[in-house]
């Protein structure tokens, strides 16, 4: 199981939800998509449903973090859970 890390914070709409979605169409098997925003991505979301993947988002500071993984790659999904886990849940 590998993490995947992109920050995409400095830069500007569309060009992180672009390399997003790349980057997870990209992903290979035990591999999650770790995300470093400085906004929530709610363009991002249905994007990633529809997409087969799922996703888990957390707080650390002023960023956003989102952790994504393939809906059927079952241990990506626990190594991202655990990485996500040592953060605060993302609350409006």
């Amino acid at each position: 199981m590998s993490e995947v890390l992109l920050d995409v914070s400095a830069l500007e709409a569309p060009e992180p939800l672009q390399r997003a979605v790349e980057a997870a169409r990209g992903l290979g098997d035990g591999q999650y998509l770790h995300m470093v925003h400085r906004m929530k991505p709610l363009h991002l979301y249905p994007l990633l449903e529809t997409q087969g993947f799922d996703s888990d988002t957390r707080r650390r500071s002023d960023n956003c973090e989102v952790f994504i993984w393939r809906r059927d790659d079952d241990a990506a999904a626990r190594a991202a859970k655990a990485a996500a886990a040592s953060l605060p849940p993302w609350h409006e």
